[in-house]
């Protein structure tokens, strides 16, 4: 790709291989990761350092509308799409028959060597909700990046309701800040930090009291929610 201040903003590319985006255009903090064939489109100029080289260009992933920097050593790997990312319509009947795949992807993922990684979405370093939208993403079924956009996405269940393969949140009683995939039984699997967490993704239980880890989780429980849609982006499509 040639290096322009003036890259086309209608224009949505492809990654060619996976890339991380970034929080700022100092490039210093991971913001979400993109795996190869996601797109993107480019939402703003070439981002310049004080001593005006280009450093970082602000994107926009299509198939979620997450925003980040990219670095412009990366634009490389970009190729304009072919076609437009085209997002799914499926049904929650269509979604619940993929349950079993979503979850033999988050178990798959966990019998890799892995660790927490705040931002990953690729394999194999994951955090909670890049574990999560990556592995509803194997089956096609694209949710929302982060923890509380998943919360705010899926369709509030009562514990009662809990099935395989609905979301558990955890946090604040203002925000979700971590989210697991329930495997039933009282079971979740998740990606966790090293802080308050197993370093990676592992299996928990929502009624553990007697483990450090467990009794964390369970005093932040938020509620559960259930995938029935896959997401629309709100951005353009044109390219």
């Amino acid at each position: 790709m040639v290096l322009s201040a003036a890259l086309p903003t209608s224009t949505q590319y492809c990654c060619r291989q996976p890339l991380n985006l970034y929080d700022s255009p100092a490039l210093d903090r991971l913001a979400t990761q993109a795996a190869a064939t996601r797109h993107l489109r480019i939402v703003a100029p070439l981002h310049r350092s004080p001593e005006q080289n280009p450093t970082a260009i602000q994107v926009c992933l299509c198939e979620d509308d997450y925003p980040g920097w990219l670095s412009v050593g990366d634009l490389a790997q970009l190729v304009v799409a072919a076609t437009p990312y085209q997002p799914q319509v499926v049904t929650a009947t269509e979604i619940r028959a993929q349950v079993p795949q979503v979850i033999a992807y988050t178990q798959a993922a966990m019998a890799q060597p892995n660790q927490y990684l705040w931002g990953g979405t690729i394999p194999p370093n994951y955090d909670c909700s890049g574990l999560m939208q990556a592995a509803f993403a194997s089956v096609g079924i694209w949710i929302p990046r982060d923890a509380y956009q998943q919360e705010a996405f899926t369709q509030a269940i009562a514990w009662s309701e809990l099935q395989p393969g609905d979301l558990v949140f955890f946090g604040s009683a203002t925000k979700a800040t971590h989210v697991g995939l329930y495997l039933g039984e009282d079971r979740y699997i998740h990606s966790s930090g090293k802080d308050q967490g197993h370093n990676g993704i592992a299996i928990d239980s929502l009624a553990d009291q007697t483990t450090a880890i467990g009794c964390a989780y369970r005093s932040q429980l938020r509620g559960a929610g259930r995938v029935i849609a896959a997401y629309q982006p709100q951005t353009g499509l044109t390219l």
